[in-house]
């Protein structure tokens, strides 16, 4: 008796032959229906790929069978659990290819399909249909290895295929690449069509733009063209006239030599006249005196004019001081003493400013014609001296020395066109008892220098280490008077609240030289502020005020005693008596045109001061002095 082929293992070699998860899922679920139904299972067909093309999912998969191990006659050859074409045989069935049907036995179980059930004991049957099934497992497993060896082939040419499709998609990979930087710089391609579209409208409008106005220039051509034929004609007649002009030129230029000579005469003229003119100027004022007088009288702080201070309205030059005087006895009427002074000129309080600058500019204009000019203000405290000489700030409140020096640099420039250059140098001193002061010195106080008054060879009176500026405009002579102002000593008393405690001396020394005649000529303009005289009694000056009153009635003394020396025409005049005189010897002493004011004050309590400062001003007015001399070279 044969032995009982092993089922063991022909599951073994079933579950052998499918290398995927797929089939490993479908097996147990065949065997079950197999077991119910043996007579259901029939076996298909393996599958031949005929023809060049592989299946789809053939080169996924792995070999499908396993080697099987010969058992002998017991052995069963493993088939497929299930009697269903694998999905690549299917595939490949459905693309059309010859695949080839293995034969498959057409038996059935033994004890199937109407068979009778062996019994148990017929031991032989049972090994029959057994080795019936077995050549049924036999033949499938024949038919499973056929379909294996089909399904290698096709993996193989799968496998080559798929070889082929990477290289031809990494080409084609490589293709798209090139394809996508040419699409890239076929963009900047389109941007800068774009543009050249764009530059092409803006110069389709250009041209537009131009042919317009290349028909506007043809327009303006033609019209250029007629004015051009015009001009020609206009030309033809111009050098006609231009013909006639030169001649006339020629003319011309002969009647110019002659007009430049005869300038050079006139010039000559002028340059005379103005040095004759000169020469009589000087003579005026010589006729009117070497030094003059003029007599100021200061309003009442009401306004108004003092009834002791009388000025006739039809004579200018009079003044006249009533005092009435009482009856000693007592059986006469009060009595009127009238004291008469006759000056240069006499300016009431209502003169202004500008009036009484009009009366000594004449003599202003003597200082550039290189005479030496003095003019100085005399008379009591509080009489109006300061104001005179330098006013206020408001240009109708100016004084004389400002009216002065704006006068000089004025005239300056209209000679400076007959071919006049001028320099000027300015300074400012002030006697303070007995003692010269710079007012111009802005160093420290301590450090101050001593200045003495010399006399050079030539008679001129100079002072040592004092400032001496340079100036070339009014307004820089305006400055040093300002700051002159600001050290000039100053100090109230009961007659004035603002009392000039010393004499100030502002000297403008004149250079003028005219190099197309060579002529020089060098003068000096001095303004003089004296301080005014003071009676103790009446100024209450004590302490420092009355040193300071002292020195200042005694240089005034000096300069009466100057004075009275002159008019008497005495061989000695004592100038080195004081400081001031020894200072403003050279306007008092002949070679110089010497002005001065005597100013009064209205007030009735100052009769006596007022009187005395007339009687002062006649002894100056009668001096007869040298007549001055230009300084020319």
């Amino acid at each position: 008796m044969s032995r009982l082929p092993v089922m063991s293992s022909s599951k073994r070699v079933l579950g052998s032959s499918s290398s995927s998860s797929e089939n490993g899922q479908d097996f147990a679920p065949a065997q079950k229906k197999l077991r119910k139904d043996p007579e259901s299972v029939k076996p298909q067909a393996a599958a031949t790929v005929i023809g060049g093309k592989r299946p789809l999912v053939a080169a996924t998969r792995a070999p499908l069978s396993r080697t099987v191990r010969g058992v002998g006659a017991a052995t069963v050859a493993v088939g497929p659990s299930r009697g269903v074409l694998k999905p690549s045989i299917a595939s490949a069935a459905a693309k059309g290819g010859n695949v080839k049907q293995p034969a498959v036995s057409t038996g059935t179980k033994a004890g199937g399909g109407g068979a009778p059930r062996r019994q148990a004991w017929d031991l032989k049957g049972k090994v029959s249909d057994m080795e019936g099934k077995i050549r049924n497992y036999q033949t499938k497993v024949k038919s499973v290895n056929q379909e294996n060896e089909v399904l290698k082939g096709s993996m193989v040419q799968s496998q080559t295929r798929v070889v082929e499709v990477e290289k031809q998609l990494e080409k084609q990979r490589n293709q798209i690449r090139e394809y996508e930087g040419e699409l890239q710089a076929l963009s900047g391609v389109r941007d800068e069509l774009e543009k050249v579209s764009s530059d092409k409208d803006t110069l389709q409008k250009e041209l537009s733009n131009l042919e317009v106005k290349y028909k506007v220039m043809e327009t303006l051509r033609d019209s250029q063209e007629t004015e051009l034929q015009t001009l020609k004609m206009k030309l033809s007649v111009q050098e006609s006239t231009l013909a006639r002009l030169q001649t006339t030129l020629r003319d011309t230029e002969e009647e110019v030599r002659c007009l430049k000579e005869t300038v050079a005469q006139q010039k000559d003229e002028l340059h005379a006249g103005e040095m004759e003119r000169r020469r009589l100027h000087n003579t005026i004022q010589e006729l009117k005196g070497n030094i003059r007088v003029f007599c100021r009288v200061r309003p009442l702080v009401d306004g108004g004019l003092s009834k002791h201070i009388q000025l006739p309205d039809s004579d200018i030059k009079m003044i006249t001081l009533a005092k009435t005087e009482e009856s000693h006895t007592g059986k006469t009427a009060d009595t009127q003493k009238n004291y008469n002074f006759s000056f240069d000129r006499v300016f009431g309080p209502k003169a202004s400013q500008q009036e009484v600058f009009e009366e000594i500019s004449l003599l202003v204009q003597s200082a550039l014609d290189g005479y030496n000019v003095c003019c100085f203000a005399y008379g009591q405290t509080g009489s109006g001296k300061t104001y005179t000489m330098e006013g206020e700030e408001f240009d109708d409140s100016r004084g004389v020395i400002p009216r002065a020096v704006q006068q000089i640099f004025k005239a300056a420039e209209k000679l400076g066109a007959q071919g006049w250059e001028f320099t000027f140098t300015a300074s400012f001193v002030e006697i303070y008892n007995e003692t010269l002061r710079d007012l111009l010195y802005t160093g420290k106080a301590s450090k101050r220098p001593e200045h003495e008054i010399r006399k050079s060879t030539n008679n001129e009176v100079t002072i040592t280490n004092l400032t001496y500026e340079k100036v070339s405009n009014e307004d820089q002579v305006l400055g040093l008077i300002a700051l002159a102002n600001q050290n000039r000593s100053t100090a109230q008393t009961a007659q004035n609240d603002r009392s000039s405690r010393s004499h100030s001396v502002f000297q403008l020394d004149i250079e003028g030289v005219n190099a197309g005649r060579d002529v020089k000529c060098k003068s000096t303009l001095c303004l003089v502020d004296l301080a005014g005289s003071e009676r103790m009694l009446k100024s209450q000056s004590q302490g420092e005020r009355f040193k300071e009153m002292t020195a200042i009635n005694g240089s005034l003394s000096n300069l009466g005693i100057v004075i009275a020396a002159l008019a008497n025409k005495e061989s000695y005049v004592p100038y080195r008596n004081s400081k001031l005189t020894y200072l403003l010897q050279g306007c008092l002493g002949g070679n110089s045109k010497t002005l001065m004011f005597v100013n009064i004050a209205p007030e009735t309590d100052s009769f006596g001061e007022t009187l005395n400062s007339l009687r002062f001003a006649s002894k100056v007015n009668d001096c007869v002095i040298g007549t001055a001399s230009a300084n020319r070279k």
